[in-house]
């Protein structure tokens, strides 16, 4: 039995090992803190450095579509060997230029909370060049689909850990930088290609609406849509200038007698054409555009499913004309499989083929508008597709990126009446239009407003390199930068 001094040893000794371990709770507690404070720091840093990130790349985004839209706009795509053209435009202090360092440095765009001080703009591919005239030429694919490519910095972006987790070169513990890039090229819809002197190739698109309309603007007062050479007339969006072609709306009114087969009778077209033939008037105040029935050849079968039964014109409406040829460029004297109209097809007439087949298409559930199809906003740029109480998707209320109401059409080079059947035509060039309704008129005609244009030129000599596609739409535009892993 251990005496009691023994006892009061081991006691002893055990209090004093205990007592040297006071304090170490409080030490871990002030370590972890540390660690804790550390992370939330860094994490703060982090997670601003990502955000002004994503800020700079939008700037960047917006930046080089504008730019591309003043390149595009401007038209000067269809003509790529005026150097003072391209000058005027995308030079050192050309307009695209100028609408880059705008958009990057708006108010909705700032970085980190203010304007990015370095915005640069270069065009063409490569390390690209900041004066876009000096890559004009026929020979220059810069010329045929424009790109400009914008890099947006803020190299001051406050952090605890800039140092460490700098995003560019010359970041300091005291700031650290953000930096976004982007190019966006001016997509010249009518096609390109490796081949040819131009790099380009002549169009032959599918999937077009057969309704062939001349090459005159009836709003306009019958000016040429696209000239033989590709180029557009009148570019532009009504918004922005005028005479302009994109934003114009008219009505297509087939050229056609009430009855019996389709009688095309004018060529060219009255400029503006609005009472021919017969009744074909559908609204005063809105000019009618005349198009004849293309021949429809071995469409695809089963193309609609809400006009299964309907002929070939009516398949290739409601559907989609997957196997007929609509060559741009290609004259209809030499084309192997040239574009032809066919005039035994008589659309004309509300109960029409034409306008049973639309109603079909756009999803509406009659004449006039309010049908349930789709709607276009154009009261600003870019226009604004809304859905009708029938689209398939069932949204609303919400803008849409497509639609079916959207078509497009070639335009023909008229020379002589079309009086035949069967007879082929020379196809110039395609307009692209948003279907808004068909109108409750007698003739069944369809009315429209122009997306877009492309051209092309129709000299099919094989030693000129003019048949190639040359012309430009001033519409389309497109981010074409990868996306950041």
């Amino acid at each position: 039995m251990l005496s009691p001094l023994i006892r009061r040893a081991g006691k002893s000794r055990k209090n004093d090992a205990r007592s040297n371990e006071r304090g170490v709770t409080l030490a871990l507690v002030a370590a972890a803190m540390v660690a804790m404070i550390g992370m939330a720091a860094l994490s703060i840093d982090v997670g601003t450095l990502y955000q002004a990130k994503a800020e700079a790349q939008r700037a960047a985004d917006a930046a080089a579509l504008a730019a591309a839209r003043v390149i595009s706009i401007s038209g000067v795509t269809g003509d790529p060997n005026t150097v003072s053209s391209w000058e005027a435009v995308c030079g050192t202090s050309g307009t695209a230029t100028l609408a880059a360092n705008s958009v990057a440095q708006a108010q909705w765009n700032f970085v980190d909370g203010i304007p990015a001080p370095t915005v640069t703009v270069t065009y063409g591919t490569g390390a690209g060049s900041t004066d876009c005239s000096t890559l004009a030429g026929s020979t220059s694919s810069f010329t045929v689909n424009p790109t400009v490519t914008v890099y947006v910095q803020q190299p001051n972006v406050p952090t605890f850990f800039g140092r460490i987790f700098a995003l560019i070169p010359g970041g300091t513990s005291k700031n650290s930088g953000v930096s976004g890039t982007a190019t966006a090229e001016v997509y010249n819809p009518s096609g390109s290609a490796s081949v040819g002197t131009n790099g380009m190739v002549p169009v032959q698109p599918r999937c077009v609406k057969p309704w062939i309309v001349p090459d005159a603007d009836p709003v306009n007062g019958g000016q040429k849509f696209v000239n033989t050479d590709g180029t557009i007339t009148n570019p532009g969006t009504i918004l922005d200038a005028s005479p302009s072609v994109i934003g114009e709306t008219f009505n297509l009114v087939a050229d056609c007698a009430s009855a019996g087969p389709c009688n095309s009778s004018l060529a060219p077209p009255k400029p503006g054409f609005s009472s021919t033939p017969g009744t074909n008037v559908s609204t005063a105040a809105t000019p009618n555009l005349e198009y004849v029935p293309a021949w429809v050849q071995n469409p695809s079968p089963a193309t609609s499913t809400c006009a299964p039964t309907g002929n070939d014109y009516q398949q290739a409406i409601a559907g989609c004309d997957n196997t007929t040829p609509y060559q741009c460029g290609v004259s209809n004297s030499v084309a192997t499989a040239p574009t032809q109209v066919n005039l035994n097809e008589n659309p004309y007439g509300a109960t029409g083929d034409t306008s049973e087949a639309v109603q079909c298409l756009i999803h509406a559930s009659g004449t006039g508008g309010g049908s349930g199809q789709d709607s276009l906003v154009i009261t600003s740029f870019p226009f604004q597709i809304m859905p009708g109480s029938s689209n398939p998707l069932g949204i609303s209320g919400t803008a849409i990126s497509s639609s079916s109401s959207i078509v497009s059409l070639p335009i023909y080079q008229y020379t002589t009446p079309i009086t035949t059947g069967y007879q082929k035509v020379t196809i110039i060039g395609f307009l692209q239009v948003f279907i808004n309704q068909v109108n409750a008129d007698a003739s069944g005609s369809v009315n429209v407003t122009v997306l877009n244009v492309a051209g092309c030129a129709s000299d099919p000599s094989t030693t000129s390199t003019s048949h190639f596609v040359t012309g430009s739409s001033p519409v389309p535009v497109r981010l074409i930068t990868p996306p950041a892993p």
